[in-house]
């Protein structure tokens, strides 16, 4: 069974998201201090975490940069904050979705089923020999998860690293940001452009030796990106 972590300070809220991911099979456990939640996530086997933005202890934000530290854990952050600066801050320290409340449980169900069905597929069809993308001096190893640029090992997300894969496989060919969204996250992209945006960015100063004149991943104006070779 799949465990889902709720950090989470308003008990009403996580006993509700609780009831909800129980009732579609999900192992799930709450912590309401932020302390002990990003503690409870460096130290168990979790294969989600649902992370509130507002916590006691340890906010949202420095959770999930040190959960990505260590882990590639997928991390759901929810606040009550609608401005799409924090959306933006999260996802670019390594939130792989930002949900703003109040929002329905059967919808934050779904997107847990998605995030986890991705994540299951990614790792159960790796090959037994590793699978590798090299493209003038970017290594993609597929089966480990890594990404060296020029030899150098740089750290990425599982959502930045699985749309750099996909558009390396598929060079040359322009993507709007709706088919990206709909192509990793599974889901609608509606008003969640900013999604894709955030996760260009985060790789290209990754993988760019000058982000305003990028050699890899290019953009389109008016239409999307597309990875270049």
């Amino acid at each position: 069974m799949l465990k889902i972590l709720i950090i989470e300070d308003e008990p009403d809220i996580a006993d509700l998201e609780k009831d909800y991911l129980e009732l579609s099979n999900f192992e799930v456990v709450i912590e309401n201090d932020g302390k002990l939640g990003l503690e409870k996530a460096l130290s168990s086997d979790v294969d989600l975490v649902i992370l509130d933005l507002m916590l006691p202890g340890v906010d949202g934000f420095e959770i999930c940069k040190r959960i990505r530290e260590q882990k590639n854990t997928p991390i759901i952050m929810v606040s009550a904050k609608k401005d799409d600066i924090d959306k933006i801050r999260g996802l670019g320290i390594g939130a792989d979705d930002y949900m703003t409340k109040p929002f329905s449980p059967s919808e934050l169900v779904a997107r847990v089923k998605a995030h986890l069905s991705r994540y299951e597929r990614l790792l159960g069809s790796m090959p037994q020999e590793n699978s590798v993308i090299e493209i003038r001096g970017i290594r993609i190893d597929k089966t480990a998860r890594r990404v060296y640029i020029n030899g150098v090992e740089k750290p990425f997300t599982t959502k930045e690293f699985d749309l750099l894969t996909f558009l390396a496989e598929h060079p040359n060919h322009v993507y709007s940001k709706d088919e990206l969204f709909r192509e990793l996250w599974d889901m609608d992209s509606i008003g969640d452009i900013a999604t894709v945006t955030v996760h260009i960015k985060k790789i290209r100063e990754k993988i760019e030796v000058n982000t305003a004149k990028p050699q890899y991943i290019e953009t389109i104006w008016g239409v999307g990106y597309r990875f270049k070779v």
